[in-house]
């Protein structure tokens, strides 16, 4: 289960630091980690308990470091702020491989490059890049361990703020390493900062190196990081293993790994539904999935915000669990009138990276609070006033925090045998075009809508903001396989369904939309429960609708408006549907899908023809 070529002789360290309580360690997870410190040469290797103490000792030493700092006890207990390197701020698409051996396997939507040559170039990178710091052996579990569809991991690293953050985002430590002592299989992920010290070298705050790899071996299951500290780059379990690599292990064993939040609705008559929604970043995925919703009566309780993993159950229900143990959300926009359950789990027990700091040693972003503070402390550790003309916070800073501090988690949010998912929702940034919200007719019709969302690039990835790009199921930078063959995939799971139970319905949403002047037309957040009780409405039969070239859209007075500033003019802009636009927009999607050559599935040529037809015809 190695990467790299293994070594003649495995080259001591100077100190192995045991784990405050002992536990068998799996003899192959030992033999990797001594054939990786063969070629990495750390000083010392600790084994990772994910005790309280351990926790502890770690935040105290980045304190020592100068990688964050306490926060005021008295107004955020026990939290830090974190400052990285202006060059390591977000998640890097552009030195994010998939290596397969096949160029095909990989698909026009993946970085490729050929396995053998990028093992031969990463036993270079690599070597010797842990020298003077310690190795951190961090298992850990995505998923309730067990539960069936729990999966287990190993990543070393030589960041402890790393590993930190893998603590608040999985289940780490012991009980995972028993699991894989017990036969669990297990993924190998190695993580550099690629910053090694000489004898005597002064330390960084925030260690990185301009060269970057985020790089996937989807057939044999293994993750190579290397140069940044930051998010997803670094936190292996996240995205590289819970979407890039768990896509190909859901395909090969049939079911589904998808970068979703997951909710439970509960509307006044008691009957609770759960619901799956795939938005890209910085979308709003996260203030959906802590709604305060503003219709009486209802409640929106979370489960997951990021991450959904998906099976047919004994039952043959649809069902999903959230693999992840905590959030990483996007600060930015994120506030009382926005999402006050975010900021109500950000009470303490936070780690918050490249936000603004109060005088008085608290956190600030854009959009936490309608007026600006009078000074600040940037992101970047200079001095901010609301005159300096420039972000205090990041646009992409981040705040990491436990799930069970979210006052909306769900009693059954950590459910070994998850939840049964009564609808998917897929969702983007548009300014125009796209209804605040379309039902699909079928199964396959949802799945053509999944592949064709596009949306405004944001902050939290590389790219020119603002630009449309398109990105299938909000996995453009996470599938770790051709997505023609992921379209497939969920085409011929919901094959599965048919045969077993009901298949849940499918909608598309679209909270952004704008008018000619450039102001929303919906007023979104706790009022998206409006569109919520719609849905609900369909599933119960309840609620009409009626057809349109694109799917079916609310019938009049269905979705209910009423308290809302909403005049029938901006009702009907939000629903409308321009033929020529949407001709236009086909004419994009054909483009988009003759990428995939002859591995697009038939049924979605047939699904744009249909398109067509529809439009045509109106």
């Amino acid at each position: 289960m190695t990467l790299l070529e293994r070594p003649a002789v495995v080259a001591p360290v100077t100190r192995v630091v045991s784990p405050t309580v002992s536990v068998e360690r799996p003899f192959e997870v030992a033999l990797w980690v001594a054939e990786q410190a063969a070629l990495l040469e750390p000083s010392d290797i600790h084994w990772v308990d994910g005790s309280t103490r351990e926790r502890h000792e770690l935040l105290q030493l980045l304190v020592a470091n100068g990688t964050i700092e306490q926060l005021n006890p008295d107004l955020r207990p026990y939290s830090f702020l974190a400052r990285s390197a202006e060059s390591d701020v977000a998640r890097l698409e552009s030195r994010t491989f998939i290596c397969t051996e096949n160029e095909s396997d990989a698909g026009p939507t993946n970085n490729w490059r050929e396995p053998a040559a990028m093992r031969a170039e990463l036993t270079e990178v690599f070597r010797g890049s842990m020298r003077g710091r310690t190795m951190y052996v961090v298992p850990f579990a995505m998923g309730p361990i067990g539960s069936p569809m729990a999966r287990f991991g190993v990543q070393l690293t030589d960041s402890p703020y790393v590993v930190v953050s893998v603590g608040t985002m999985t289940r780490m430590g012991n009980p995972a390493l028993e699991a894989i002592a017990r036969g669990a299989s297990w993924v190998p992920a190695v993580h550099s900062v690629g910053a090694p010290l000489a004898a005597g070298q002064a330390d960084v705050a925030w260690p990185c190196n301009d060269t970057k790899y985020i790089v996937q071996f989807p057939e044999s299951r293994e993750i190579w990081s290397f140069g940044s500290a930051y998010g997803g780059n670094a936190i292996l379990a996240k995205k590289a293993y819970a979407l890039r690599i768990a896509s190909v292990m859901a395909r090969d064993e049939g079911w589904l790994a998808e970068h979703m939040l997951l909710v439970k609705v509960t509307p006044p008559s008691g009957k609770a539904y759960h619901f799956a929604a795939a938005f890209p970043s910085a979308c709003g995925k996260t203030n959906m999935a802590m709604m305060t919703p503003s219709l009486p009566g209802w409640k929106v309780e979370t489960i997951g915000d990021d991450i959904a993993w998906l099976w047919i159950g004994t039952d043959g229900r649809l069902r999903a669990i959230n693999p992840e143990a905590g959030f990483f959300g996007v600060a930015p926009g994120t506030g009382m009138r926005t999402n006050p359950t975010a900021i109500d789990s950000l009470w303490g027990n936070t780690i918050f990276t490249n936000v603004a700091r109060t005088d008085d040693g608290d956190v600030w972003w854009e959009g936490m609070t309608d007026e600006k503070p009078a000074r600040l402390t940037d992101w970047r550790g200079e001095p901010w006033t609301p005159t300096s003309g420039r972000p205090a916070a990041h646009p992409n800073s981040r705040f990491t925090v436990s799930a069970r501090q979210c006052p909306s988690i769900a009693e059954d949010w950590d459910d070994p045998e998850g939840v049964v998912i009564d609808a998917i929702i897929f969702g983007g940034r548009r300014a125009s075009n796209v209804p605040l919200v379309v039902e699909a007719r079928d199964w396959d019709h949802g799945v053509f809508m999944g592949a064709t969302i596009a949306s405004e690039q944001t902050a939290a990835a590389e790219g020119t903001i603002g630009e449309l790009r398109r990105d299938p199921f909000a996995m453009l930078p996470f599938a770790g396989y051709n997505m023609a063959d992921y379209f497939a995939h969920w085409l011929n799971f919901g094959r599965r369904l048919r045969r077993s139970a009901r298949v849940p319905r499918v909608f598309q949403v679209n909270w952004f939309r704008k008018d000619a002047d450039g102001s929303f037309l919906w007023p979104g957040f706790g009022e998206n429960a409006r569109v919520l009780e719609w849905m609900v409405g369909r599933l119960d039969g309840q609620l009409g609708a009626i057809d349109s070239p694109i799917g079916s859209l609310p019938n009049d007075g269905a979705l209910n408006v009423d308290g809302l500033e909403l005049d029938g003019a901006a009702l009907t802009e939000l629903f409308r549907v321009d033929p020529a636009a949407f001709a236009a927009e086909a004419d994009d999607i054909e483009t988009f899908f003759a990428s995939f050559g002859d591995r697009l599935p038939p049924e979605l040529s047939r699904q744009l023809a249909l398109l067509r037809g529809r439009l045509a015809a109106s």
